[in-house]
Parts: structure tokens; sequence; C-alpha cells
């Protein structure tokens, strides 16, 4: 094989793998699905493989085509942290900076940390990833991380930032409704709002109350933002970042002297990129924001 493999041939065959079908795959490009069909069939062509066989569930990959996906993938990243970084003069604080944040982060605490940089600089483009995942920083999937947990990898550079208080809290009209808990045991009468099919979240609660009987948790769901808004909305009991119960006039602090581990919180960016201008503001302002809001 001699040719030249164009990329958007490459994009199709990715964007088909994620998306299954030729009509999804094409309504994700933005492109008509003949033309999907069409660059799928170019890139068989000049690889001189069969990519895909089409079953009653769509299209089904072959093995050199699931073969063939991390190094798609692996462009596709390379391809956006390109586009990243020419997004911007040389030497200004300005063009795109993507972020990785948790759901609760990205859509509870970061936002305001957000206003007052914008402002600073109006030239920055800021695109967010939430997600409990990690992303990948050593391929530049994303330029900067906000994690619960130390980076490993020796080419990462990480700020540790003050560890974020938990607490637990409850809306003033369940607590005015069931009355205040007094003590760990008084849980065992309230509702509480946890997780539902998280590992990792049952673990953690089974470890913080241990005598809590299972069907106490009335409120059950993995998403941490959704177990916030449940609180709000009055339905019983949660744990949270205490930054974010004590912000809202109508949620109270409930055993206030109950000793929960913090989220240790670090700021993470590739060594590649500590010295750009663009991903050093924002690194440097994230840094300091955190520092105030865990303090």
């Amino acid at each position: 094989m001699n040719k030249i493999i164009d990329w958007e041939d490459q994009r199709a065959f990715l964007a088909v793998l994620e998306a299954g079908s030729l009509s999804a795959a094409a309504r994700a490009m933005g492109v008509a699905q003949p033309t999907m069909r069409a660059r799928i069939e170019a890139l068989e062509q000049a690889l001189g493989v069969v990519l895909f066989t089409r079953s009653v569930r769509g299209l089904v990959p072959t093995e050199q085509a699931r073969a063939l996906k991390d190094s798609a993938a692996a462009m596709a990243r390379a391809s956006e942290a390109f586009v990243r970084a020419a997004s911007a003069p040389p030497g200004e604080v300005a063009g795109a900076v993507r972020l990785s944040v948790s759901d609760m982060v990205g859509i509870e605490v970061l936002p305001a940390m957000l206003a007052s940089l914008r402002e600073k600089h109006p030239g920055l483009i800021l695109e967010i990833v939430t997600s409990n995942a990690s992303a990948n920083l050593l391929d530049q999937e994303v330029d900067l991380a906000v994690r619960m947990h130390p980076p490993k990898q020796a080419a990462l550079v990480a700020r540790k930032v003050p560890a974020i208080p938990l607490g637990l809290f409850a809306h003033r009209d369940y607590l005015a409704r069931r009355g205040m808990p007094r003590t760990l045991a008084d849980l065992n009468t309230h509702d509480i709002i946890g997780p539902d099919r998280s590992l990792a979240d049952q673990t953690y609660m089974a470890q913080l109350f241990p005598d809590l009987p299972h069907d106490r948790v009335t409120i059950r769901t993995d998403s941490h933002p959704a177990q916030l808004a449940a609180a709000r909305a009055g339905l019983g009991i949660a744990v949270m970042q205490t930054p974010l119960g004590q912000r809202d006039p109508a949620l109270r602090a409930v055993l206030p002297d109950l000793s929960i581990a913090p989220l240790e919180t670090w700021i993470v960016t590739h060594e590649d990129l500590r010295h750009v201008p663009r991903v050093r503001a924002v690194f440097d302002h994230l840094v300091a924001c955190f520092d105030a809001y865990g303090s």
C-alpha cells in the first residue's frame, strides 16, 4: 500500500466505529449518508481490507477495523490538539483550552471560577469535558484536568490544592418535617440520598455509614449533581462538598462534627504544555480558585 490515506476518510471510519451505523455517523459529522458511505468505501479500497460487514444490528466492524481503532483515535486526539495549538497567536493568552473535570465540578464549581478568567482573558475559548473518568493527558486528549487522585505519569505536571471538605446536608424543609439527626444512629430513621450502581461509591457509603440499612438509601443515583439536586428538593440527606452546601441558604449542615475524609484535589497538565501562555493562564487561575474554594 503506497497511497496517501485521506484524514477525512479516517475520521469517517472512527465515527462509524463509535456510532455503529452510517446514518448516526453522518449526523455526528454533519455530512450526508452517501458521503459517509463513499468515505468508508474509499478507505477500504485504499487499505485493501474490509472494515465493516452488514448485519441486522447495523455495521459490524471486522477484526482488522477493531485493530485500527486505537490508532485512529490517537490521530483524532492529535488533530484536535493541533487545532487548539494553532488557535492563538504565539505568546498571547488566547485560543482554545480543553479542560477535563468531574460532573460535579463542571456543573456546580467551575463556571463561577471561569467567569473572572474570561473577563481577564476574553480571547480564551474553554472546552469543558465533564466526566468522572480520567481524560488522557499524555495523548493531549485535553490540555488540563482537575483530578481527585494524584497523577502517576512522570510526563504530567500537577499542583496539589487544598482538599475539598465534605459534609452531610439536607434542605431546611426536610429537617422541619423529619427532625435534625443528633447522632449517627439517628440516620437509620431518615431518608438518605446515595449511589445506585457505582461500586466505588457504594463502598464509600458502607465505610462512612457501616450500620445504615440499605433500604434507607431511598434516592439512588450515581450522578453527584443529581444527588445534590435531590437534596435541594428536600428528598433527604446527602453527602456533598461543604462549600456547595454552605452557599445554598436552603441547606443545613447535618452532624457537622462528623469526620469525613475530604476530596484530595490536583490541577494537572502535560509538561509540554506548562509554558504555553493560554494553558499556563488557566492552570494558574484554577490553582488560585481551588486554593480559595477548599480553604
